[in-house]
């Protein structure tokens, strides 16, 4: 009888184990032996395993803020434009949202910022600073779409008191940003730096300069929001004029401003 229980237990054993096998072999046939390694850029997910891959590819050599590029070939830089990038891919957003404020808003940043002489990719300002969002301000009292601080804003024409507060209308502020992105710019001579002195202040960036030695922004040690800020900007125009190399299922938007004759308005 114990003879005949255990042949049973045996069996059954067996049986489960075949079965077992049997599954593995069957998923294992059904996967493709000879997969492509999956295309991250062309897919929309930018994953960070991908960083060895595409170093010193023609696609990192495109990216740039103002026509200044990333220094190639640094491995630290690369991941860290690549961790941005993916930040606001469609995978990780699924959200059009920006898109829809990039087409609303930026012909008419982008054709002032153009007739001051300042580069249109500093349009991308406010898409990063308030969302193109009027009313937007900070705990340090920066406010309006480009968050100016209050004595800046003044300095640099806008009316900020009890009454009126120019930081929010898109025109006016945006004349005031592109008086001040010319002013810093004389200082630094870097598009790039500019737009971290944009977001530091110009003081704070010369002695980050001095005490470190060096004047290019991407090996620049500064704090976490300034340190990323131009890997921002990158991303957001790259998403906004290449929107289906980073996973959105739409066309590139009308984000330049080549024919937009910007007129008076308070508001977007």
């Amino acid at each position: 009888m114990i003879k005949k229980q255990l042949l049973c237990c045996s069996a059954v054993l067996l049986l489960v184990l075949l079965s077992k096998l049997y599954s593995y072999n069957l998923v294992a046939n059904t996967e493709t032996p000879n997969a492509l390694p999956h295309d991250s850029l062309s897919q929309g997910e930018l994953l960070l395993e991908d960083i060895s891959n595409i170093r010193n590819t023609s696609y990192f050599a495109s990216l740039n803020f103002a026509d200044e590029t990333l220094p190639l070939g640094d491995k630290r830089i690369e991941k860290k434009m690549l961790k941005h990038l993916k930040e606001y891919s469609y995978a990780k957003r699924r959200s059009h949202l920006l898109h829809h404020k990039a087409l609303r808003a930026l012909p008419r940043v982008a054709a002032i910022l153009r007739q001051h002489g300042v580069p249109e990719d500093f349009k991308y300002i406010p898409l990063v600073e308030s969302g193109f969002k009027s009313g937007t301000t900070s705990h340090r009292g920066a406010s309006g779409y480009w968050q100016f601080m209050p004595n800046t804003a003044k300095a640099f024409g806008l009316r900020v008191d009890s009454l009126a507060d120019e930081r929010q209308n898109i025109e006016k502020s945006t004349i005031a940003a592109a008086r001040y992105l010319k002013a810093l710019y004389r200082e630094f001579n870097s598009w790039t730096l500019v737009a971290a002195a944009f977001n530091i202040g110009e003081g704070n960036l010369l002695r980050a300069i001095d005490r470190q030695n060096e004047d290019n922004y991407f090996r620049l040690k500064l704090n976490r929001e300034t340190g990323s800020y131009v890997y921002k900007l990158i991303s957001v125009k790259e998403i906004i004029e290449h929107p289906n190399r980073h996973g959105y299922r739409t066309k590139t938007l009308l984000a330049d401003a080549a024919d937009y004759d910007a007129p008076a308005s308070h508001g977007l």
